[in-house]
């Protein structure tokens, strides 16, 4: 970009941009920095202003707008029908899809909703997590009590935070640029995927949406309007309606040859992905492994490093925020040339898929107590059990292979196949098989987490506080609960965990509630 950038200046531009940045030239370069911790979803970017208003404006009452990611209360109109339909009522996937009953969230309050979701952490189970997902992406019915898009918003950034940035711009692009939070989402999740154009030309069609300063830079530059960019930036530093940060960072975006020998910017906290692109495009790119996991996603591009890539699938792995074989892909891409952690994995993988292929029992007894081992330990094990696990149970292995491989088979989508051919040969897999098949009567558990688990599977009724939402009309409500309450449950609460299997039996979530027990009991962080 800073060769375009060179090349699409004008020579009457160029004397401008020296008058715009002298000033820049010699200020100290650093961008605001701040030693708050980041929270789940505080690094939106600050990309427009208070609505009716111009750029930069501060509105009486609130915080003037200065390119951080902390932004001003809106007031959000809901969608009626002559403008489309309402952003709580938008999904992805029909009820003919997900088995979800359209009317899910019943009665329900959507800040009720909204809040649950946000409470929900982003590292549950496996398969709470694509449950979660599936409910996040699903289309249903708005709450009898609605505003429009409270419950969307949670949704979205739910789906943020997970790193689960395809879905999230799928949804925000169905709802178009509808409101100011839902166009600045829809901003944020383009920039990280590289989609921003389209919301760009939506941001200037809408001009009531009044985008700041920084963003319509951005948007003038993508489109190659370099010139009226710099004009652009001129008149807001003149203006004042920038922050000197603000001026430093945009400055080296128009024309980084300019910057040449200068130290390179302080990285601000939080990091938005507004700022994120800007300093990839002047060559200043920020590593993505202690942002939030949703800068990952940016990693998976085939112009990063094949390191970076794994690195960055692993991390949306533990979200499902990539599909397994995008993250066995990757693994298998090529021979690794070195040795040590991330390595290690690779030639792990690569052996179990060359001995699985192969059918090589010797080789195969040899490399998964490895792969297990080795994939543990960046919790890469359920993607590679979910691809591999059918296979390797029908090889019938001896001893600690055998083991695994009928571990991997159980935590599978075939889980229940894998279970009705077994014969475990100890209390700890019978048990195991059991849970598969939904029988535990009779069965020894091994653990607290087993009692636990049997007890949901037998004794335990469901919960009378969420029985009673249910009866209330609030299905979608009582779930989310649940899905917190099994979440206590894998960290100790074993009552907890009993209870939310009870309840996902008794609301139908049959495989639900065998799959996430399977989860506690073999992937050992959980238990």
């Amino acid at each position: 970009m800073a060769t375009r950038a060179r090349k699409a200046l004008s020579p009457l531009i160029l004397p401008l941009i020296g008058m715009f940045l002298s000033p820049v030239l010699t200020a100290a370069p650093v961008l605001a920095q701040s030693d708050e911790p980041m929270s789940a979803i505080n690094w939106l970017s600050d990309s427009l202003s208070q609505p009716g208003t111009a750029p930069g404006t501060v509105i009486a009452g609130e915080p003037p707008v200065d390119g951080g990611a902390v932004t001003p209360d809106v007031t959000v109109t809901a969608l009626d029908s002559a403008q489309g339909p309402r952003a709580d009522a938008i999904g992805l996937t029909p009820p003919s899809v997900t088995g979800l009953p359209a009317g899910l969230w019943g009665a329900s309050d959507a800040a009720t909703l909204a809040r649950l979701i946000t409470a929900e952490g982003p590292y549950l189970s496996p398969t709470l997590t694509a449950f979660l997902q599936d409910l996040l992406v699903a289309e249903l019915d708005p709450p009898a009590a609605s505003d429009g898009e409270t419950l969307f918003l949670a949704r979205v950034d739910k789906l943020l935070q997970m790193g689960a940035i395809d879905p999230a711009y799928e949804l925000l692009s169905r709802a178009g640029a509808a409101t100011p939070e839902i166009t600045r989402r829809w901003f944020d999740a383009a920039l990280l995927i590289g989609q921003e154009d389209t919301v760009c030309r939506a941001m200037e069609e809408r001009r009531d949406l009044s985008p700041t300063y920084p963003a319509r830079v951005f948007c003038l530059a993508r489109a190659g309007d370099w010139d009226g960019a710099v004009l652009l930036m001129g008149t807001a530093r003149a203006l004042g309606l920038i922050t000197e940060e603000e001026d430093m960072l945009i400055a080296r975006f128009l024309d980084p040859e300019l910057f040449e020998g200068e130290p390179p910017l302080t990285v601000p906290r939080p990091l938005t992905p507004l700022t994120f692109r800007m300093l990839e495009a002047v060559g200043e790119p920020v590593p993505t492994l202690g942002l939030p996991v949703a800068f990952a996603q940016s990693d998976l591009r085939a112009n990063i490093g094949w390191k970076a890539r794994i690195e960055a699938a692993e991390r949306l792995a533990r979200t499902r925020a990539v599909t397994d074989n995008q993250l066995l892909g990757l693994y298998t891409e090529r021979r690794a040339s070195a040795s040590g952690s991330v390595w290690d994995r690779v030639d792990a993988v690569q052996a179990l898929d060359t001995a699985v292929s192969d059918a090589d029992r010797e080789a195969l007894s040899l490399a998964l107590p490895v792969v297990w081992d080795q994939l543990s330990v960046v919790e890469t094990d359920a993607p590679m059990a979910r691809l591999f696990g059918p296979r390797l149970a029908a090889f019938d292995l001896e001893g600690e292979a055998g083991v695994l491989a009928l571990k991997m088979g159980l935590l599978s989508d075939d889980y229940e196949a894998v279970a009705q051919a077994a014969d475990p040969a100890d209390d700890e897999s019978r048990f195991l098989v059991g849970v598969a098949r939904g029988d535990v009567a009779g069965l020894t558990p091994s653990s607290d987490a087993a009692r636990a688990v049997a007890d949901g599977f037998t004794t335990t009724p469901p919960p009378a506080g969420l029985a009673r939402l249910v009866s209330e009309d609030k299905l979608g409500e009582a779930i989310l609960e649940a899905i917190a309450m099994f979440d206590r449950g894998t960290k100790g609460d074993y009552s907890d965990l009993a209870e939310a299997i009870a309840f996902f039996r008794a609301v139908g979530l049959e495989e639900q509630a065998r799959r996430a027990a399977l989860d506690v009991l073999i992937l050992e962080r959980l238990g």
